[in-house]
């Protein structure tokens, strides 16, 4: 009869503790039908079943349960290795979370530090040293003692904190493991900050492109991408907006990958182009996008959902990539042998500049709604 009691109160904690990670306000609502849809879905997940993307785009967008957002998330990610499979040499090394989690970690400072910073006003994270953060900094370690290129980056604690929410903390490093490895995010935490730095660039091509007076109006007050976007980036969208719009952008990042967080960035800057263009300041735009833009209404929220699912960009973003590099080559052609190393010199410096310049802004931004 103890162990039954036991039993009971376990059960009766994990309620509970799924209660508290899901207070979150949902962005849409998802119907009876389509839950029973996700149902089946979720039993071919149990079989690794290929099933139809269209399908599961359609479903999708219809809504996501948030008691079975976690279960999804790792359905979606067994659709995409279903059909994409990682070189050898790019895949992971293979050690289990426990095996990592008994090994000490050089990052141990810089992640405790970053604990009370992620989530600060979320339930599971608030508590110092609680459950949640205690969970947090295991998943940080275990991905930084596993990866070792990038280690810990300051924007990942918020990806992992959107994960826990949602499932254990095993399932969570392998689905960090997937957005990172997988989907190639951990591009972008890279030390030297390459691919980031190109992803600022596509960025600006894409306003360039579709919305030039907006892009003329940030060019000449100075505001480039790498000012707002890149806490965007580097946090999936989780250190300045609702979390309920936050776990919407992680359903379609499972789906499509990379090239979410521009159709996101770019939605949000055209659906409050108006506003910006009437910012006549420097302060005044920064101001705006850090602070306005995440304080959206839920219908303008839903709005920016339904415009990234319909949005396709993949084909400019692979051309501006290309672009991005045939320039870089132009310029070190120019370049005289005796500048090179001057050159390279001063690659570095901004490559640093930037980085620090990411890392300062994230640290003002340690705080969610």
């Amino acid at each position: 009869m103890e162990k039954e009691n036991q039993k009971l109160e376990a059960s009766r904690d994990e309620l509970q503790s799924r209660k508290v990670k899901l207070d979150y306000d949902e962005v849409g609502t998802c119907q009876k039908d389509v839950i029973g849809v996700w149902d089946k879905k979720l039993l071919n997940c149990r079989a690794k079943i290929r099933c139809d993307m269209e399908d599961i785009h359609a479903t999708l967008k219809d809504g996501v349960p948030k008691s079975r957002r976690g279960e999804i998330w790792q359905f979606l990610a067994v659709q995409h290795r279903v059909r994409h499979r990682l070189p050898n040499k790019q895949q992971p090394p293979d050690v289990s979370y426990k095996e990592l989690l008994k090994q000490l970690t050089a990052q141990q400072h810089a992640i405790l530090v970053d604990l009370g910073r992620t989530f600060p006003t979320h339930p599971y994270f608030s508590a110092q040293l609680g459950a949640g953060q205690l969970s947090l900094f295991n998943l940080l370690k275990a991905y930084s003692l596993l990866d070792k290129e990038v280690g810990y980056c300051q924007g990942i604690s918020f990806v992992a904190g959107v994960l826990l929410l949602h499932m254990s903390e095993e399932q969570a490093f392998e689905m960090l493991k997937f957005l990172m490895y997988d989907l190639g995010f951990r591009k972008q935490y890279r030390p030297d900050m390459m691919s980031l730095q190109i992803q600022m660039y596509q960025l600006s091509r894409l306003l360039h492109d579709y919305h030039r007076d907006l892009y003329n109006h940030l060019e000449e007050n100075e505001i480039s991408p790498s000012l707002y976007a890149a806490p965007w980036f580097l946090t999936l969208f989780a250190s300045q907006f609702p979390l309920g719009f936050v776990a919407r952008v992680f359903d379609i990042i499972f789906l499509q990958g990379t090239e979410v967080i521009f159709k996101v960035a770019l939605s949000l800057l055209s659906s409050q182009e108006t506003s910006i263009m009437e910012c006549e300041s420097f302060e005044n735009i920064v101001d705006f996008l850090k602070s306005t833009i995440p304080d959206m209404t839920q219908p303008q929220m839903e709005k920016i959902i339904t415009q990234v699912f319909e949005m396709d960009i993949s084909k400019q973003l692979h051309a501006y990539e290309v672009e991005y590099h045939v320039l870089q080559d132009e310029l070190q052609e120019n370049v005289s042998p005796c500048d090179e190393g001057e050159s390279l010199e001063k690659l570095e410096r901004a490559n640093s500049h930037l980085k620090r310049q990411n890392m300062d802004l994230l640290e003002k931004l340690q705080v969610s709604d």
